[in-house]
């Protein structure tokens, strides 16, 4: 059966496609392929730049050469993923897509003045070395241009509401029972401190690689070039792929197995779950105001709620949002549990966890869309919000034994609680 979006398994890549199409920029293979041959480039130029190493020095034209090949096209794509399974032009079969890659850029190469230096590629690296600065690339790339802004404009939103609805009287409930009142605005509040919060941290994180070589030592770095500093030039290494624009930084991490441990990825996942968590929350809130008609949604023409009840208007984009999020969020616990944990100096149990980041990350996109689209579509029913409050006017009465008490009246709880309670 040929691939298409009604072909396809998984409802990222059919049902909800152009929700999610602006993730496959930062998790598709292709992006994956994309990310390592521009480790492996700027490695190189790196190399070339550094004294003692033994690769003679780059013309600034070789450099531009090596950047515009980390441009790789669809492709170019393909030819890697043919090393890797089929061989390509002489090259055998790798069953290794990292050193599929290498052979590409060195064949690549042999086309170019930089031939002789193309045993320079992937020089004293293990396959994790260029994997993790590209999988660091692809989370920051997709934090940065999608997961923030997309969760910047809910709590943009949610500030709006807050304002806008910050005098309107609403029935506050705790234990699910009429409570002291509250403002529809002061509770659309929380939700976009809480977010606001989770952003912060987003925002202001450092993400952890390595290239330390096979187990973390740099043992075939030294034994290659045994005069150069290899630490320095890692860290300065991996300074090439920050910028001040960037808030999240790669940090180079010293002290690694074959594998960066990945405690990083599990607190990003970790901030994740807990912004998606208040979302939840979030959705099932505006579901039950919906329900109890505090909020009414705008009705679309055309539009179908039910099959068979034609008045039906459903809160669907906040169902919807609440269970991408669990999904996202029971995928994220996941990365989380199992990403830290390697056996000895390293297991390829973790690889094909990495290559399902794409799906939590989606799952939580769709997610922020579908609540943002819900809440341009509903409205305050100030007058509903009102009469309900009107009909507990029991709850003011934590406010008038409070004034009591300091008026000296004795028990005041007890009577108040005597007069309201039941």
């Amino acid at each position: 059966m040929p691939f298409e979006p009604l072909t396809s398994i998984s409802s990222i890549d059919g049902r909800y496609r152009d929700a999610a199409s602006a993730l496959t920029e930062y998790f598709s293979e292709f992006a994956l392929i994309r990310a390592r041959v521009l480790v492996e480039c700027e490695y190189l130029i790196a190399l070339s730049d550094t004294p003692h190493v033994g690769i003679r020095t780059l013309t600034a034209d070789e450099k531009k050469i090596l950047r515009k090949l980390a441009e790789i096209t669809l492709e170019d794509a393909r030819i890697v993923k043919q090393i890797e399974k089929e061989g390509y032009e002489g090259i055998p079969a790798t069953n290794h897509d990292v050193k599929a890659v290498e052979y590409f850029l060195k064949r690549k190469l042999s086309k170019t003045s930089l031939v002789d230096v193309s045993e320079w590629v992937h020089f004293a690296l293990t396959s994790e070395d260029t994997d993790n600065i590209a999988y660091a690339l692809l989370l920051r790339g997709a934090l940065e241009e999608v997961i923030v802004p997309a969760l910047e404009d809910v709590r943009a939103h949610l500030e709006k509401m807050a304002k806008e609805q910050a005098g309107t009287a609403m029935l506050a409930r705790t234990h699910g029972q009429s409570a002291s009142p509250t403002t529809f605005g002061k509770e659309m509040r929380v939700f976009e401190s809480r977010v606001a919060r989770q952003l912060e941290q987003l925002t202001s994180r450092s993400i952890l690689v390595k290239c330390g070589g096979a187990t973390g030592n740099w043992s075939a770095h030294v034994a290659g070039a045994p005069d150069v500093d290899w630490m320095d030039f890692s860290e300065k290494f991996v300074g090439r792929f920050n910028d001040k624009k960037q808030t999240v930084k790669l940090e180079l991490n010293p002290a690694t197995t074959q594998i960066e441990p990945h405690d990083t990825y599990a607190e990003l996942f970790d901030n994740l779950r807990r912004v998606d968590t208040i979302l939840i929350d979030l959705s099932q809130d505006i579901w039950r105001y919906i329900s109890d008609g505090w909020l009414t949604q705008k009705a679309k023409a055309g539009e179908v709620g039910s099959s068979t009840m034609p008045h039906k208007v459903n809160p669907i984009d906040f169902e919807n949002a609440e269970g991408n999020l669990g999904v996202a969020n029971s995928l994220f616990e996941h990365f989380s549990r199992k990403l830290p944990i390697s056996r000895l100096q390293r297991d390829l149990s973790d690889s094909t966890v990495k290559r399902t980041f794409g799906v939590a990350f989606a799952h939580s996109l769709i997610g922020y869309k579908a609540l943002l689209r819900g809440l341009g579509k509903v409205s305050v029913n100030k007058d509903a919000m009102l009469a309900d409050l009107q009909k507990h006017p029991e709850v003011v009465a934590e406010a008038i034994q409070t004034a009591l008490r300091r008026e000296s009246v004795e028990v005041p709880y007890e009577k108040l609680k005597n007069l309201t309670r039941g």
